[in-house]
């Protein structure tokens, strides 16, 4: 059965292949990203698979809450179903660190976008619907005073605990959920793949993007992740994981959440 699947950061690396995927298997899939050329550049690649299912466009750049709470608005405006949300954007290094509001665009574009996004578009999904969040093998206790704008911090600092946090937060909403809403999934796709972001971060090839394209696939469609809601997979080792401790850690994780929500609730 054909389901309309939500790809952010899908003009390129593992969103794109793995949108070309999607499309391939029939499904509906909604590209994001911040470039309309980017975008237009996608959506032809995808429409050129054969398929009888859909693509659509939405622009946001996730480094702006304000852009990002007004994606939500358009596609709850033109979709009642969401099946799928991947969140895949992310980013590593950048020309400028901070955003307008003075954060880490890490924290930004890897915890804040992917929360708010989910939020808004949790109405129109279902208990058979699945969010898959992208962490990273790179996990580091998260420094609240950084997440807030308070001290800055590395890159590579700023980007572990991004994705630290994004996997605290995948646990906190499953618990919040429970058997009343979507499966939601932490997934590793894979260290160092042939991404955009690995190239210009590391300076590497990288790894073969199919091997992160493979278990997104997994996790968004197949009956092993049916059950998973909460877990973190590390596809590095082919299997569910603990993160980092303090992934597992309720009074952490409970602080985590109240300075996500005091960051985001002023956008919405």
């Amino acid at each position: 059965m054909s389901k309309t699947i939500l790809v952010t950061g899908s003009t390129d690396g593992i969103g794109l292949e793995t949108a070309k995927a999607l499309r391939e298997k029939g499904h509906t899939v909604l590209l994001h990203g911040r470039n309309r050329q980017k975008l237009d550049k996608a959506e032809a690649a995808l429409l050129a698979i054969p398929a009888n299912a859909g693509v659509e466009t939405f622009q946001a750049d996730f480094s702006k809450l304000t852009e990002v709470a007004q994606v939500a608005d358009e596609i709850r405006n033109s979709h009642s179903k969401i099946d799928v949300l991947i969140n895949n954007a992310g980013i590593f290094r950048a020309p400028v660190d901070l955003t307008d509001d003075g954060l880490d665009i890490r924290f930004v574009v890897n915890l804040l976008a992917p929360y708010l996004l989910t939020r808004e578009l949790l109405p129109l999904m279902d208990v058979s619907s699945r969010v898959v969040n992208l962490s990273s093998a790179a996990q580091a206790p998260v420094n609240l005073n950084a997440l807030e704008g308070q001290v800055r911090l590395s890159p590579m600092d700023a980007y572990a605990q991004s994705k630290l946090a994004l996997t605290m937060w995948t646990r906190f909403l499953a618990g919040e959920l429970g058997a009343n809403g979507p499966v939601i999934v932490a997934v590793n796709p894979g260290s160092l793949l042939a991404s955009k972001m690995v190239k210009e971060g590391f300076g590497v090839a990288g790894n073969d993007l199919g091997i992160g394209v493979d278990i997104l696939l997994r996790a968004a469609l197949s009956d092993a992740f049916t059950g998973a809601s909460g877990k973190y997979f590390d596809n590095d080792g082919g299997r569910f994981s603990d993160p980092h401790p303090d992934g597992l850690n309720e009074t952490k994780t409970a602080k985590l959440m109240q300075t996500v929500e005091a960051l985001t609730s002023r956008v919405v």
